[in-house]
């Protein structure tokens, strides 16, 4: 059975608009979804709607190509926090994963794990539409020894999103140490109850109403 607290209801399109953006924390808490997940301008708007509920704040960070430096998405990750936000969903560095730089990937996965501390959730995207299957299984690897909370298929901003395959692959090798979230290109119940199935413990998408109601 799907709930609400598998979501977090996600708007990150460049043109969204403070509107939209308060529409989408109100929509939250009426279904009382796990999570609003933001663009780092709109964290603390976010911040100040969902005070006083249980409904996260949830911000990307190095997003949505992963290929900033690390100091940069520590200060990301910083200011995100400063704002409000109680989960960071970070991408990875995929050039650095591919030419096998797996000391840089896991330090600064740390990196901003340290930042976080215990309190706030740690998520890392691996974009796995990029990577090849011991691609994905190395970054669930390094994520894990990094300390990080949650493994992440995609950003939505890539060339595909999320697959039952891909969570599947990524939850056998985290175990149950670590979450899965799926994300991008889930539109409908059948969609989030295959993910779910497959093992993902959050599902990241714009089309959560939809699928509530159906």
């Amino acid at each position: 059975m799907i709930t609400s607290k598998y979501f977090d209801h996600t708007i990150l399109k460049a043109e969204a608009t403070k509107e939209q953006v308060l529409k989408i924390c109100d929509e939250a808490l009426a279904h009382d979804f796990a999570s609003v997940c933001v663009n780092q301008y709109y964290t603390k708007l976010v911040a100040d709607r969902l005070k006083g509920s249980d409904v996260k704040v949830c911000t990307v960070v190095g997003f949505p190509l992963g290929m900033s430096d690390t100091r940069v998405k520590a200060y990301e990750t910083k200011a995100a926090i400063e704002d409000g936000a109680t989960e960071i969903d970070m991408v990875i560095n995929v050039g650095a994963l591919k030419d096998k730089e797996y000391d840089y990937v896991r330090n600064e996965i740390r990196t901003l794990k340290e930042i976080c501390g215990k309190d706030i959730v740690l998520k890392v995207i691996l974009e796995t539409c990029l990577l090849t299957d011991e691609e994905k299984k190395k970054a669930c690897e390094l994520s894990q020894e990094a300390g990080a909370d949650f493994v992440k298929t995609s950003t939505g901003f890539g060339s595909g999103g999320a697959k039952a395959e891909d969570v599947a692959l990524m939850k056998k090798t985290v175990g149950s140490k670590m979450g899965v979230k799926a994300s991008g290109g889930i539109h409908t119940a059948k969609e989030a109850e295959a993910m779910i199935d497959a093992g993902a413990s959050r599902l990241g998408t714009s089309a959560t109403l939809a699928i509530i109601q159906e």
